[in-house]
């Protein structure tokens, strides 16, 4: 079965830094995203990372406050937020795709729960 299970979400004034980690379990996968919903709008994209040694590739309005990163030992990806905006608000999620270089969420098979990044302005 597979597990994917994020932590590191909470609260940030604007400006801060947080840290999340997505921790895999139960399978491989080609591919590891984040993504973001923020109330009362669709889930979007943020980033993905490659097991197999790709560059990350992010969406157009993180590119250079977040950084995506993976740890293979661990089966664990982060994603680095800096420069936080009240605008980042949101839950975010790590998914996994057998798909490479995927922004889609319908490339997604597998969730996690989701944790949740408010950012104070």
């Amino acid at each position: 079965q597979v597990h994917l299970v994020e932590s590191g979400g909470g609260l940030v004034q604007a400006g801060g830094s947080l840290r999340l980690s997505c921790a895999a379990s139960g399978r491989t996968f080609s591919t590891m995203g984040w993504f973001r919903q923020a109330p009362g709008k669709e889930r979007e994209f943020v980033g993905a990372i490659t097991w197999s040694g790709g560059v990350p590739y992010y969406v157009d309005y993180v590119k250079g406050r977040f950084t995506i990163s993976r740890d293979n030992a661990k089966n664990t990806v982060y994603l680095q937020m800096n420069s936080l905006k009240a605008e980042d608000t949101a839950v975010y999620y790590c998914a996994a795709t057998t798909a490479v270089y995927c922004s889609d969420y319908v490339c997604y098979d597998y969730w996690g729960q989701g944790t949740q990044v408010t950012v104070s302005s």
